[in-house]
């Protein structure tokens, strides 16, 4: 009764499909130019993503830290070695340069040699005054400019790490940017349109490479670098894509509406971005290109399924209708489980990930009813297939291999229990060397200049990724106490021990350099204060203070309670930056007792470390998620958990091989890669149910014959299963053309991890259905009637 109850639901969808075609077609028409109207509300990323929630502990001593001292990663930085820098012409040129940045309201303040101050004893009205080291007047000759090289590398300690590197010799000037941009559009416009031009015009008049970086640098580059991948990404999955389903169908009219279909899709997935106002970011950028990919497979099924069936019987009309009854169902389920796989990042508690996970479940099921409604309307209108149209429904070379699946499925069923045990044995034994890391830098572009000058950075100057101590001496002033300098500077002595540290700076540093300045720029007297120096010392400082300015605002906060130690991390693994924060904290411990301080760390680099960690966690958690939800969708379907289970053994397999893979090959569990895992089990699970749904109609024709039916099921619903298969190894081998580490990983893998989900469902899947067939093949398993549900559906479809 159900068999009949959906034979008649499966017509009238069609009849009323058919029927009203035009209207169709206009609606999907204005959906289409209604969402190409959204496409201007689409922002683009200004700023790296946080992995945090808001709420995390973490992230609101971070927010905290931004509240008191202003934003931490404000600073761009340009290097060269003293050898070009003190020659007079590329120090003139060098100079201009820096003039013209200073004059733009982006940049208000900027410490670089060619305007370097150097603090002076004044004893007449005792206290110390900022002048120029240089005198501009001078700088065209030789000898002043090689005098100012010394006295900067000799004389000034306070300089070392900051401006100079006294071992390599390189030099480089520190741009402050204005805080009220830092994460805006305005901070894009200034390093695109202003800084870039006269970095490119210095280089190009003197023939000195700069080295330019500074996190608002690289994430101006960065963002650049999405926004000019996401053309070639979607060029590259189209043509790969459509040129694999030409070659399959040799067809022409068959591929152009694929490619209308998924065109319309990836329209579609811009406009949902924009209606929602979500940002333009590494994630949201690859779903446009991910639509066509699992777009064309959708399109595969159905018209493979159209083309086979008028092979059989001739009749247009009638295998119209059989795509939709035994086709459609089975798409609209595998676009759900798909759906369902993206969805569950909904669930994770991170910005980035549930816009990714709603704006990807959105467009799938979209991508469902475009394919649904357009591939039957256009076959409606299009003359009856020729004989050159179905040749490939005969193509030796793909019977072949359907054959060869065949004979492993009846003669080698022991044989494929007994590898796949063999495989997951050694793949747990691969998982086991799986390694965790979390980088900023570690899914950059690596084939751009600002990649490299990054690790120009990390070589010279140990860093450019911004770690910050927050010292709490719970009482006023409590941060200029003899004691809590004297402590500071204990802890900074430890970073400089710590090689993937840059040397730190602290209100220590201003102190030990006003010392040196009270006693006439000498050295040696580059110290703290003692005791009986700090009174005297101290109302130099205070002085100055008044007349020049508070230098000392950027390290202590208003009421001099608490200090900041700002130091830069090299880029470096998750392990490695957790034995820096275990070191730290351990001399916090020792030096800061809790009953007298509140000693913090936070920054960028920190607050990424811990987000790796707490993403990962999550993801681990949305790929559990989607397994239920998968697994109760399959229930629904079959009504049998004993199905569930022969559902989820042959695309659970697949993923601990890929996790084994990335074990062996010393690939890293990070948030790219363990996106892999929830995005192929939600694709790789598609197979297996249009492989499911087939056998379970054969089993209905062939009065349940098990036998009959698997083969059956694997020559019919096989050949496109191989098809989409190896459009999707391909269309997702595509993303490795990107420049992006997590990209080229997220493709990769997935490519890896459907490839063998394929031979998983087209030879594991059936011999369990052999095996296990009198305990799962019954009526009671596949055809629970659902009677009054199908009837009511019927009756209300029938008077919409």
């Amino acid at each position: 009764m159900s068999k009949g109850l959906g034979k008649r639901i499966g017509s009238s969808i069609t009849r009323n499909i058919l029927r009203n075609r035009l209207i169709l077609l206009g609606v999907i028409l204005i959906v289409t130019g209604f969402m190409i109207s959204q496409w201007k509300y689409i922002r683009f990323s200004f700023t790296e993503a946080n992995l945090l929630p808001d709420n995390h502990p973490i992230t609101q001593l971070y927010n905290q830290f931004r509240a008191e001292f202003g934003e931490e990663g404000n600073s761009i930085v340009i290097g060269l070695h003293k050898s070009e820098m003190f020659t007079p012409v590329i120090f003139m040129e060098y100079q201009k340069m820096m003039d013209s940045l200073n004059s733009l309201e982006e940049i208000p303040f900027i410490i670089s040699v060619d305007n370097l101050k150097i603090a002076i004893n004044n004893t007449t009205e005792q206290k110390l005054e900022l002048r120029d080291l240089i005198d501009s007047k001078k700088t065209i000759s030789s000898e002043y400019l090689a005098q100012i090289e010394k006295q900067l590398f000799e004389e000034l300690p306070f300089y070392n790490g900051l401006i100079y590197n006294s071992e390599s010799g390189y030099v480089r000037s520190v741009l402050y940017m204005d805080n009220s941009i830092v994460n805006k559009k305005e901070r894009k416009d200034f390093v695109i349109e202003k800084l870039n031009p006269l970095i490119e015009a210095f280089e190009k008049k003197t023939n000195v490479d700069l080295h330019v970086s500074g996190m608002p640098y690289i994430r101006t580059m960065n963002s650049q670098s999405v926004v000019d991948e996401i053309g070639l990404l979607i060029g590259g999955a189209l043509l790969v894509t459509s040129l694999i389903f030409f070659l399959f169908f040799r067809s022409l009219r068959a591929t152009f509406i694929s490619i209308i279909v998924v065109v319309i899709g990836v329209m579609w997935s811009f406009g949902t971005i924009g209606f929602f106002n979500y940002e333009l970011t590494l994630l949201t950028a690859i779903i446009p290109p991910l639509i066509i990919v699992i777009g064309i497979p959708n399109c595969i099924f159905l018209i493979n399924k159209y083309q086979s069936e008028f092979k059989t019987h001739g009749n247009k009309a009638k295998s119209l209708l059989r795509v939709i009854t035994k086709i459609g169902n089975a798409t609209l389920y595998t676009n759900l489980t798909t759906a369902a796989g993206f969805g569950t990042f909904i669930t994770a508690n991170n910005k980035l990930l549930n816009e990714f996970g709603l704006v990807a479940s959105i467009n799938i099921v979209l991508l469902f009813f475009l394919s649904i409604l357009l591939i039957p309307i256009y076959y409606s209108y299009l003359p009856l297939p020729k004989e050159r149209h179905l040749e490939h429904l005969e193509k030796k070379r793909i019977n072949t291999i359907i054959d060869y699946f065949e004979k492993w499925v009846l003669h080698h069923n022991i044989k494929v229990f007994a590898i796949s045990i063999i495989v997951l044995v050694i793949s747990a034994i691969g998982i086991t060397q799986m390694h965790v890391i979390g980088s900023i830098v570690e899914d950059m572009p690596k084939n751009t200049s600002f990649h490299d000058d990054i690790l120009f950075y990390e070589k010279e100057f140990n860093g450019v990724m911004p770690l910050e101590i927050v010292v709490d001496t719970k009482r006023k002033n409590g941060a200029t106490k003899s004691n809590t300098l004297k402590k500071i500077d204990q802890l900074q002595e430890t970073i400089e021990e710590i090689p993937e540290l840059s040397k730190p700076i602290s209100i220590v540093n201003l102190i030990k350099y006003a010392k040196q300045a009270y006693y006439n720029g000498v050295p040696e007297y580059y110290e703290l204060p003692t005791s009986q120096e700090k009174g005297f010392i101290g109302s130099y400082i205070k002085k100055s203070v008044q007349s020049e300015g508070n230098f000392l605002k950027n390290y202590v906060d208003s009421t001099a309670q608490k200090a900041r130690i700002t130091t830069f991390m090299k880029d470096m693994p998750t392990k490695d930056i957790e034995v820096v924060e275990k070191i730290l904290t351990n001399r916090i411990n020792h030096l800061f007792p809790k009953e007298k301080f509140d000693v913090y760390l936070t920054g960028k680099a920190l607050l990424f470390q811990k987000g790796t960690t707490y993403l990962i966690q999550s993801l681990l958690v949305s790929l559990a998620l989607a397994i239920v939800i998968i697994s109760l969708l399959i229930t629904f379907m079959f009504r049998s958990y004993k199905m569930v289970i022969i559902s989820l053994i042959p695309n659970l397999l697949p993923l601990i091989i890929t996790a084994g893979m990335m074990g062996y090959l010393g690939i890293p569990l990070k948030p790219s890669t363990i996106l892999v895992f929830s995005i192929a089990f939600g694709i790789s699970v598609d197979d297996t149910i249009h492989f499911l749904v087939k056998y379970r109609q054969e089993l209905q024709i062939t009065n349940w014959k098990i036998r009959k039916s698997v083969i059956k099921a694997l020559h019919e619903s096989g050949i496109s299963m191989f098809y989409t298969s190896v459009v999707l190894f391909f269309g997702f081998s595509v993303f490795m053309i990107s420049d992006f580490g997590g990209t080229v990983a997220l493709g990769g893998l997935v490519s890896a991890t459907l490839l063998f989900a394929m031979f998983s469902n087209l030879i594991l899947l059936p011999s369990l259905l052999l095996v296990l067939e009198k305990k799962i093949a019954n009526k009671e398993v596949f055809v629970k009637p659902r009677v009054k549900i199908l009837d009511r559906l019927l009756t209300l479809f029938n008077k919409k």
